[in-house]
């Protein structure tokens, strides 16, 4: 669909970012968004601000990994 190629996701492959873990997905990795935009990260909980490195950006939702 060319409607999801132009939207330009707030994320990239490789960046890093820090962001804030505000909920618990239905397989236990934390939820983060910006600009709206799902974030999911394993191994974190709500309330957890940490420096999150993307791994694969999706049509609607990033994975990331904390990183040190």
């Amino acid at each position: 669909m060319s409607s999801e190629r132009s939207f330009q996701k707030p994320v990239e492959e490789g960046k890093e970012y820090e962001l804030e873990i505000k909920e618990i997905s239905r397989r236990g990795d934390g939820v983060a968004r910006v600009e709206g935009f799902v974030v999911f990260v394993p191994q974190t909980k709500p309330g957890d601000k940490v420096k999150v490195r993307i791994n694969t950006v999706g049509p609607r939702f990033a994975t990331g990994e904390v990183v040190q």
